[in-house]
């Protein structure tokens, strides 16, 4: 993307959301060269910060958290993330609102507690038969 392609960026601000293209100052979208010196700083930053998200997927850490904070720094200055984030809000609030739903609702709290109650079972019949001790420390 470039300071060209930003006036394709009008349209959707019908919609309530705010105008694709690079919100880069506007004394660097005037210099070719420094906003693309800008656009490559944007790309490797939020690179790492990807990077880093998918390092904490395996690991202990907010890995999906990351990303998304990852793919909103592309975003400032990338219409393809921009789009994408787009679309990720659009079906998270798609899905909130059908888990809020009365039907889903009592069927997850249904689920929920048949698999409480299986786990507890589970539970009951561990202690009535080895008692009070850790799966690693029994003798058979």
């Amino acid at each position: 993307m470039n300071a060209e392609s930003d006036e394709r960026a009008g349209g959707s601000a019908a919609d309530g959301e705010a105008p694709l293209g690079s919100r880069a100052p506007e004394y660097i979208k005037a210099r070719r060269t420094l906003h693309l010196s800008w656009q490559v700083g944007v790309f490797i930053v939020g690179l790492a910060v990807v990077g880093a998200g998918v390092v904490m997927l395996p690991l202990p850490g907010p890995g999906w958290l990351v990303i998304f904070g990852g793919m909103a720094i592309w975003a400032t200055e990338f219409v393809w993330a921009q789009l994408v984030l787009r679309w990720t809000k659009r079906k998270v609030t798609e899905a909130a609102q059908r888990a809020l739903d009365p039907k889903v609702r009592r069927r997850n709290i249904i689920l929920t507690s048949a698999g409480l109650v299986i786990v507890a079972v589970l539970v009951a019949i561990y202690l009535w038969k080895f008692g009070f001790v850790m799966p690693w420390t029994i003798e058979q």
